[in-house]
C-alpha cells in the first residue's frame, strides 16, 4: 500500500499513457476500418458498394470515382443502399469521421459489412485511386 501512495504520480502517468494508446482503437467512431487497397478489393471481388456520406457540396467538389453519394442524414432508407445487406458497403467522406458512425448506424440496421474507409477521401488520394467532381 505505501508503494502506490508513494508512486502514485507513476501509476498516474502509466493509466493516462496507456489510455493515450487505447484511445485510437476506442475512438474510431463506429469501429471496422479498412484501407483504400482493401476497399477497392471489396468493390471488386465482392460487389462491394461504394457510398459517399458527405454532404453534397463537399460529393460535388471531389468524391471517389463511382461512389454513390448518401449524406449521413439521409442514410435511414436511403434507395442507394443495396437491398441485399449480405453485401460489402464501403462508407466514405472527407476525412473518415462521419463514414466510421455511418458504418456503424448501418451495421445496426442490418448491413452487417458496412465498413468506412480509414482517412476518407485524403487516404483514397494518397493511394493514387481515382478521384472525379460533380458538375
Amino acid at each position: 500500500m505505501s508503494f502506490i501512495l508513494e508512486n502514485w504520480p507513476l501509476i498516474l502517468l502509466a493509466l493516462v499513457s496507456g489510455g493515450m494508446l487505447a484511445w485510437p482503437a476506442l475512438g474510431k467512431g463506429g469501429g471496422a476500418r479498412v484501407t483504400p487497397a482493401e476497399a477497392v478489393r471489396l468493390i471488386n471481388r465482392e460487389k462491394g458498394v461504394l457510398i459517399d456520406v458527405g454532404d453534397p457540396a463537399e460529393y460535388a467538389a471531389g468524391h471517389a470515382v463511382g461512389a454513390r453519394n448518401v449524406p449521413m442524414g439521409a442514410l435511414s432508407g436511403a434507395k442507394e443502399l443495396p437491398s441485399n445487406k449480405q453485401l460489402p458497403v464501403i462508407l466514405m467522406c472527407a476525412s473518415g469521421m462521419r463514414a466510421g458512425r455511418a458504418a456503424a448506424v448501418l451495421r445496426k440496421a442490418g448491413h452487417e459489412r458496412a465498413v468506412a474507409v480509414a482517412g476518407g477521401n485524403g487516404a483514397w488520394r494518397e493511394a493514387n485511386l481515382p478521384m472525379e467532381k460533380s458538375s
